[in-house]
């Protein structure tokens, strides 16, 4: 029993399960902040170019 106990503690998959996830919410939250960005930026563009025309 206590060899079972002492591998479940000593055991990390969960832990890096955790983690793969976090960074992949990260980089989730860079794409959304860059596309609006650009987005935002072409919009701004397009109005230009239709007001110009």
């Amino acid at each position: 029993m206590k060899v079972l106990i002492n591998k479940f503690l000593k055991d990390e998959d969960g832990a890096t399960a955790i983690e793969y996830g976090l960074i992949a919410a990260l980089i989730a939250v860079a794409i959304i902040t860059a596309v609006r960005a650009v987005g935002t930026e072409l919009s701004n563009t397009f109005s230009t170019v239709a007001s110009n025309l």
